[in-house]
């Protein structure tokens, strides 16, 4: 059977190697100079490496970076919304020549990849953050990355020598691997959820009115880099394990992780994160309210408007919009606007401050805004704080 959908670009990427298997390949290695990579770079090479963010085959080149900056489109007109770079000082970017290869090492100073370096360039800070994110505050964590970025970005084609072990070795899975799944399952229509916090009673709602029209549901937390006052990945992850194990029918669900590092460019970002899902197999994407958004700098829906200015077939993944939803009090049941008979006053809200709160105190929320399971595995981790 084929896949029920094609890598954005047509090909699934495949940037693995182990050139410095041999003798000769290591000596090569050793000798090149050497790039440090920051952790979304890290995390970027490896996405890149296994076909996430295909069809892109490296960090971007100039053109492609100003093209997606300005126009949200890659040089050759294929949609795309974000940059994905890595950086360095002008004094290693110097000595690195062009159409010359240089090591990418990690944090810890490993050689984890090799770059082809085939274009060098300065960038505009300023431009770029009032573009991506709307806004050159430095109080927005994706402002603050562009503008402490070191000030020469390099380009080129990339390979993954080294991978870290996943984080969630259970529920990892490449590309490859989910579209085999999902061929196995027979499935030809798939939702993929995207998720940086705990699924609640509202989220459980949306996944389940599009498992109605859709033959399996991906639930796809990103697992990378977030803020720091983000609930922590293995917090979130004993949630959406507990919850499934529940509430959710076994065989027409996957559990899977993107090992991606958030950028919270709201409306920017929800593009991305539908490309990626795109490229992981799936054909539907759930976008809800003020996806990958942070502090007040998007409106409510602008990230399903993004959607608006696209043709269909050129993302080819198709976007499923839902409004805030919540727990009406009278009629006992989940309600959106669209779907509330009013008054507002049934609609069950507990803001942000008023969870973390309640958490904080050991008491279980209300079930009608999440699982009791979910609420204890909660507690434990604000206790633990």
């Amino acid at each position: 059977m084929n896949d029920a959908i094609a890598p954005h670009g047509g090909r699934l990427v495949n940037a693995i190697s182990s050139i410095d298997g041999t003798p000769a390949g290591a000596r090569y290695i050793e000798a090149l100079p050497r790039v440090t990579l920051d952790e979304r770079a890290h995390s970027d090479l490896e996405l890149i490496a296994c076909g996430v963010l295909s069809p892109l085959d490296g960090f971007m080149t100039e053109a492609d970076h100003k093209s997606v900056v300005n126009d949200m489109r890659l040089s050759n007109g294929l949609v795309w919304s974000l940059p994905i770079n890595v950086a360095t000082d002008p004094d290693t970017a110097n000595k690195i020549p062009k159409n010359g290869d240089v090591v990418l090492a990690d944090a810890a100073g490993k050689t984890v990849g090799v770059m082809r370096v085939t274009d060098k360039f300065s960038f505009d800070w300023k431009e770029e953050a009032q573009k991506v994110y709307l806004t050159t505050e430095d109080k927005h964590p994706g402002v603050l990355y562009t503008m402490q970025r070191k000030p020469v970005l390099l380009g080129g084609p990339v390979q993954l020598l080294h991978a870290r072990a996943p984080e969630f070795p259970a529920h990892s899975r490449t590309p490859e691997q989910t579209r085999g799944y999902f061929r196995e399952k027979g499935w030809r229509k798939i939702v993929a959820f995207q998720t940086r916090n705990p699924i609640h009673r509202a989220h459980e709602y949306l996944t389940k009115c599009a498992l109605e029209v859709c033959d399996g549901l991906l639930v796809h937390p990103l697992v990378g880099e977030t803020k720091s006052d983000d609930i922590p990945a293995p917090v979130r992850m004993k949630c959406y394990e507990a919850l499934l194990q529940k509430y959710y029918p076994a065989d027409r669900v996957l559990l899977s992780t993107l090992p991606a590092a958030m950028r919270y460019a709201g409306p920017r970002e929800a593009i991305h994160h539908a490309l990626m899902r795109k490229n992981y197999g799936v054909t539907h994407f759930i976008v809800g309210r003020d996806h990958a958004g942070v502090g007040n700098y998007y409106g409510t829906y602008d990230a399903q408007k993004m959607f608006d200015r696209f043709k269909p077939e050129e993302l080819g993944i198709q976007p499923l919009m839902f409004e805030h939803t919540f727990w009406h009090t009278t009629l006992k049941e989940m309600v959106s606007n669209k779907t509330s008979p009013g008054p507002k006053e049934a609609h069950l809200a507990l803001s942000g401050t008023k969870v973390r709160e309640m958490l904080g105190k050991g008491e279980i929320l209300p079930e009608e805004f999440t699982r009791p399971e979910v609420s204890k595995i909660l507690i434990e981790h604000y206790r633990g704080k």
